[in-house]
Formats: C-alpha cells, structure tokens, sequence
C-alpha cells in the first residue's frame, strides 16, 4: 500500500492532517524529561515537513513552550519576557528548559533527603524512655538490697 500511495497526492495530504493532528494536540506529560518531549515534537515536526509542511521554528518554538508542564510555567514566561521568541532557536529553548529542569531536579531530591532524615530523627526522638531500654522490675541496685537481706 505505502509503494502504492507513495506519490499520491491525497494520501500526503491525509497524512499531514494526522501529523497536524498530532501536534496541535501534542503536551509534555507530567513524569516525562525535557528532551524526551524535544525528541516526541521534533519527530512530528520533522515529518510534517517531509510531506510538504512549511514550518518554521518560531512555530515550534511556541508549542513547546505552550505545551510544557506547570512546573515549568515560570520559566516559560521569563523566557518569552527576556529573549525574542521570533528568533530563539529550539536548541537554545531547549538549553534553557534542560537548566531549569535540572535545578528542580536537584531541589527536590535534596528536599526529600531533608524530609528523611527529619522523619529519622523524629522516629529516633520518639523512642527515647520505651521499649528494650526501660526495665521493669529489679535493677542493678536491687541485688545488692538481696544480698544484704539474705546475710
């Protein structure tokens, strides 16, 4: 079929409306990584033009950055306030969202370090006075009483 189609005209113009499809309503999922989501819009993009789509970076550029998660919403906008949306490259967005996401990254593992290691000390606190360390009944002064009492 695909040898069949290949040259056809309507068959190209049916597959760029899948591919158009695809990427108006293409969004970077919650748990996927920057360039993962570069890699899924790039793929699109580049075969809308391979059937004949004139797309211009700019045109990329901006769905990506409307299409990015909500952690990444602050600097979707500092980046559109600081640098001329009309001429950033996608490499250069990409640089800017790879050092954002790094530094999240970074952030929360080091927020749930901080979060173990107080759960630990208040476990630890927790168990002071209980358990294997309080004794009940007779203690090391009390032999000393039984010695006395049995002479």
């Amino acid at each position: 079929m695909k040898k069949k189609y290949q040259g056809n005209v309507k068959a190209k113009r049916v597959q760029l409306q899948g591919l158009r499809t695809k990427f108006e309503t293409l969004r970077m999922k919650t748990s996927e990584s920057v360039i993962d989501f570069f890699a899924r819009t790039m793929t699109i993009a580049n075969k809308m033009r391979i059937h004949g789509e004139k797309m211009e970076d700019v045109t990329i550029v901006k769905k990506i950055l409307r299409s990015m998660t909500p952690k990444f919403n602050f600097v979707g906008c500092s980046i559109e306030e600081s640098k001329d949306i009309d001429n950033l490259s996608i490499d250069e967005l990409q640089s800017s969202l790879l050092v954002h996401e790094q530094k999240v990254t970074k952030q929360e593992k080091e927020e749930q370090v901080l979060k173990a290691s107080t759960e630990n000390q208040s476990t630890f606190k927790g168990d002071r006075g209980r358990g294997r360390w309080r004794f009940k009944g007779r203690g090391s002064n009390d032999r000393g009483r039984q010695q006395k009492h049995h002479q």
